[in-house]
């Protein structure tokens, strides 16, 4: 067993616990809020605050509602695109051959070797 002038179960600078010391709680209210996959979660808010229309669910990460029968759906993830997939959107396939063909012309027309 250790001996010392520590004091167990506290820290420095750690006053007295109590509300007398801390000031009155203010009045909360919990709200329950529902995602996709049915869990609940339920924060408190202050009774004058405003509460939120989403909350983000603590267990999947999902957004969720305040309406259990209508939960919110969840994000709609877009899949990667390459820089290949945005100029294919932009171009059609003559239009390439034709950039590919003006940008070759100018390749061949100028008087440096290409190697």
């Amino acid at each position: 067993m250790g001996s010392g002038n520590a004091i167990r179960g506290s820290r420095v600078g750690a006053g007295p616990m109590g509300e007398a010391e801390r000031g009155e709680a203010a009045p909360r209210v919990r709200v329950p809020f529902w995602c996709a996959n049915m869990h609940v979660t339920r924060p408190s808010f202050a009774s004058d605050a405003a509460v939120p229309e989403f909350w983000d669910c603590p267990r999947c990460g999902l957004p969720a509602g305040q309406d259990e029968a209508n939960p919110p759906a969840p994000p709609r993830n877009e899949p990667y695109k390459t820089h290949l997939a945005y100029v294919k959107e932009r171009r059609s396939d003559k239009d390439g051959a034709q950039i590919l063909a003006e940008a070759l012309e100018r390749l061949r027309s100028s008087s440096r070797p290409i190697y």
